[in-house]
């Protein structure tokens, strides 16, 4: 799958099949974008028909987006975290990780886990805090403290 990027922070545009680019325009494969929301979350878009209306498309969300208050993806996460608990955070956080490995999900002491591994685990904690901090889901006093 090759992509065509368009200028800086608009997105790509691409066909989800095996043809090069300089064969799109002959393949029947709908036209896929990608881009980043104004909440910084990347978003992909399906079922464009012409390389044209993929890059229209494209430049209206990127004019959206520059043209929304500066704030306003911020806005969007409190919104979206600003209510939630933090187990909740970490269960939607601890399924958008794709290397997570089941040993990181049990009870590591009981399982003799070595130091190595119980760094590693804090590392992710960290990582989850930040995440958490950075989205704004820790801004008004959380449930557990």
């Amino acid at each position: 799958m090759a992509t065509k990027s368009l200028a800086h922070g608009m997105g790509t545009f691409y066909k989800d099949c095996e043809h090069a680019p300089s064969r799109w325009s002959k393949r029947p494969h709908e036209y896929k974008i990608r881009y980043r929301s104004a909440a910084g979350k990347q978003t992909e878009e399906a079922g464009f028909s012409t390389q044209e209306k993929a890059i229209d498309r494209l430049t209206t969300v990127y004019q959206e987006k520059k043209a929304a208050p500066r704030n306003q993806g911020k806005a969007e996460r409190i919104q979206k975290y600003g209510a939630m608990q933090f187990r909740e955070y970490t269960a939607e956080w601890k399924a958008g990780q794709r290397d997570l490995a089941e040993s990181s999900l049990r009870t590591m002491e009981r399982n003799g886990a070595g130091l190595a591994t119980q760094s590693n685990a804090f590392d992710k904690v960290k990582s989850v805090l930040l995440d958490a901090y950075a989205s704004a889901s820790t801004r008004r006093t959380p449930s557990w403290a």
